[in-house]
């Protein structure tokens, strides 16, 4: 989500009609929508695309209130624990507000996945390596979040409701965010980002992620490239974040480092 704020400069002659008018005219929409083309989609710095490109969207409704609503979406690999869909539908909601150089935000989040249908007779399971349980049934997630912003740098906390993505066993999963997005000036942007999952009831689960890229605006569309790694567990066979497409002919460490391309452009 961008806020952007434009000022208008009105001359002293004007007239109050055409002041009106160029007030109206300056006063940004409520809704914005964003497309993204990624070379592969990392989610907290797992692979969900199997090492391959993604096409993503969305849009965001922030009211004056400060109350927000949104929807955003992807592709994803049916390998990275969503079997029988290659969609991921994200519904989120929540309230943020600025004073001065401090921001605050808080909401919640549901990630569907629609089509997904795990279970034992499933190619790909969602299963808990340590219990050996399996879920059955469609896979989501929903999280509660809070977070905090000081001028560039933002901390933001996630903490799951149900079992993590579906995963059985793993209720109370939470995710610790820290971001730093630097305006460098002439278009250019700097990010950093560390994170950390605590991952309730599975053996190796928990792990360490971070970011460091950077970005270029050209008339409206902001390219990117930044690395990605994790300390995730993904050796194949048998640790955690090893997956395995649908056929289970290929696997892959979907933790492991890579570097991200990604375009995009807000509308």
């Amino acid at each position: 989500m961008r806020k952007t704020a434009v000022s208008i400069a009105i001359a002293a002659a004007a007239s109050a009609a055409s002041f009106a008018v160029a007030q109206q005219a300056a006063t940004p929409s409520p809704v914005t929508g964003n497309i993204t083309l990624a070379s592969e989609y990392r989610f907290r710095g797992i692979d969900q695309t199997f090492g391959k490109p993604a096409i993503q969207g969305g849009f965001d409704y922030i009211h004056a209130s400060g109350i927000y609503l949104g929807n955003w979406n992807s592709n994803v690999n049916q390998g990275a624990g969503y079997p029988g869909s290659n969609i991921e539908m994200d519904l989120y909601g929540g309230y943020k507000r600025a004073f001065g150089d401090l921001g605050i935000d808080a909401g919640f989040i549901y990630y569907a996945y629609p089509g997904s249908d795990a279970g034992p007779s499933s190619t790909v399971q969602v299963r808990n390596n340590r219990t050996g349980s399996v879920h059955s049934g469609a896979v989501n997630n929903k999280e509660v979040y809070v977070g905090g912003a000081w001028k560039f740098l933002s901390a933001k906390y996630f903490h799951s409701l149900d079992d993590y993505f579906s995963t059985p066993g793993t209720r109370n999963t939470s995710y610790v965010d820290l971001a730093a997005n630097y305006d460098a000036g002439n278009g250019w942007g700097l990010i950093a980002h560390y994170g950390h999952l605590n991952f309730k009831g599975v053996n190796d689960g928990s792990y360490n992620d971070w970011k460091v890229g950077a970005t270029k605006d050209l008339a409206g569309w902001l390219f990117g490239a930044a690395y990605v790694a994790t300390n995730a567990k993904g050796s194949c066979p048998l640790d955690p974040y090893c997956y395995a497409n649908t056929s289970g002919s290929q696997t892959r460490d979907a933790g492991r480092s890579t570097v991200v391309f990604s375009v995009s452009k807000t509308f």
